[in-house]
């Protein structure tokens, strides 16, 4: 019996603690329910600022003026006397192709205007005769119409031959090319020896580039999005690949009228316009044409603006107004059918601290850089926007949330990565 009884007070005793564990859980989840969760915010002050817009492109450096040099002739190179890189003079040789042939159908052509020559001389003293004759009419009339006409067919075949001498001596002159502008040689394609081929209506080889490489330009494609955006005369900073350290400025003086597409008809179709920048070249900077380059063309600055981080702005349903619906049933459905196409619309907005906790301020956008956004709203000046965690502005906070601010964390939550830009 007695053991009985102590089993029994075991029982009691552990029922006992197992009810107080379940009663003191139902009590912390009843009260932790009712406890209001505070949200880790990092802050920044709003203050007036200025900014840049900023439109981005990649490119290549070329030549503001560079022009190739093809053949017009056919032959073989017999005398090529600069090389790549070297620095010309306008006037100065630059290639002389085999002149041999050309040289004989000149000599040949001179030979028949010879030839035209004697028989025009001959036709036109005959012509001077028969007309003198016909004159004191002691020639007939086809006596003169014959004179007349083999005068006339002998000064035909003299232009002929004149315009054939004009040609030849032409296209024996195009075997010697000479530089059109002072400059660089930038590209040597042809070789001693090689042959090349060319005519008056089709484009020859092409044997070199001459360039001048004092005046230096970037061309950029920028997308049909952001080229609206860009205007003659706008600075640009450029940061050239081979000068990591130094960033060059230059002038916006060129913009395409007409878009490059890639991708055509496709999902990767891609429109671009080429903008050219006139770089502004130090003397100590030898920029080479092909070289790779970033241009940041700054097409519009707004000075003392309110200006947010980027991060802080973010979108909210606007809160309806519940407004008395028409008793009529046409009319209900009517104002129904409106407060829908309102809440479908969404609020550009901000969060301000305001006594440990957040309120929503409206706001319109401006312009923007890589860092921040100019705003627009009601009283915003003075205040402390919330910049920081992104996932806290983007789907936790609402109007009336608790938060504490923590901005010894700033840097790891990327907040104060607007901050260290400025």
């Amino acid at each position: 019996m007695a053991t009985n009884g102590k089993k029994s007070k075991k029982k009691i005793i552990i029922f006992s603690i197992i009810g107080v564990v379940l009663v003191a859980l139902v009590l912390l989840v009843i009260l932790g329910s009712n406890r209001e969760t505070v949200i880790t915010v990092q802050t920044e002050p709003i203050q007036k600022k200025t900014i840049t817009q900023i439109v981005s492109a990649t490119g290549k450096i070329q030549p503001v003026t560079q022009v190739k040099i093809n053949a017009e002739v056919s032959g073989e190179i017999i005398d090529l006397p600069v090389r790549e890189g070297q620095r010309i003079r306008k006037g100065q040789l630059l290639v002389r192709i085999k002149p041999d042939a050309y040289q004989a159908g000149f000599e040949r052509a001179q030979a028949a205007l010879a030839i035209n020559q004697a028989n025009l001389n001959k036709a036109e003293a005959e012509y001077k005769r028969v007309t003198e004759l016909f004159a004191k009419k002691l020639v007939s009339d086809a006596e003169m119409d014959i004179a007349k006409a083999t005068f006339q067919s002998a000064k035909a075949s003299h232009d002929q031959s004149s315009a054939s001498v004009k040609e030849a001596r032409e296209t024996l002159a195009k075997t010697t090319v000479y530089s059109p502008m002072d400059g660089v040689v930038s590209q040597l394609i042809s070789e001693l020896g090689e042959r090349v081929s060319g005519s008056t209506f089709t484009q020859g080889t092409e044997m070199m580039t001459v360039a001048d490489l004092s005046r230096m330009e970037a061309r950029v494609d920028v997308g049909e999005n952001d080229v609206i955006m860009v205007t003659v005369g706008d600075t640009a900073r450029i940061e050239v690949d081979a000068y990591t350290e130094r960033k060059l400025v230059g002038t916006v003086y060129q913009i395409a009228n007409t878009a490059k597409s890639r991708g055509l008809g496709t999902q990767d179709e891609v429109v671009n316009f080429e903008v050219r920048i006139l770089i502004h070249t130090p003397e100590d900077v030898r920029l080479r044409p092909g070289m790779s380059m970033t241009a940041d063309v700054e097409t519009e600055t707004h000075k003392d603006v309110l200006a947010v981080p980027i991060q802080s702005v973010t979108v909210r349903m606007p809160k309806m107004e519940e407004k008395p619906e028409e008793t009529q049933q046409g009319e209900a459905k009517f104002v129904g059918g409106a407060r829908k196409k309102e809440e479908d619309k969404l609020d550009e907005v901000v969060f301000v601290v305001d006594e440990g906790a957040v309120k929503t301020v409206v706001v319109k956008r401006g312009l923007s850089n890589d860092a921040y956004v100019e705003v627009t709203g009601e009283g915003l000046e003075g205040k402390e926007v919330v910049a920081g965690p992104f996932k806290a502005i983007n789907r936790d906070l609402e109007k009336g949330t608790k938060v504490k601010v923590d901005n010894k964390n700033a840097r790891q939550t990327g907040s104060s990565v607007a901050e260290k830009k400025d």
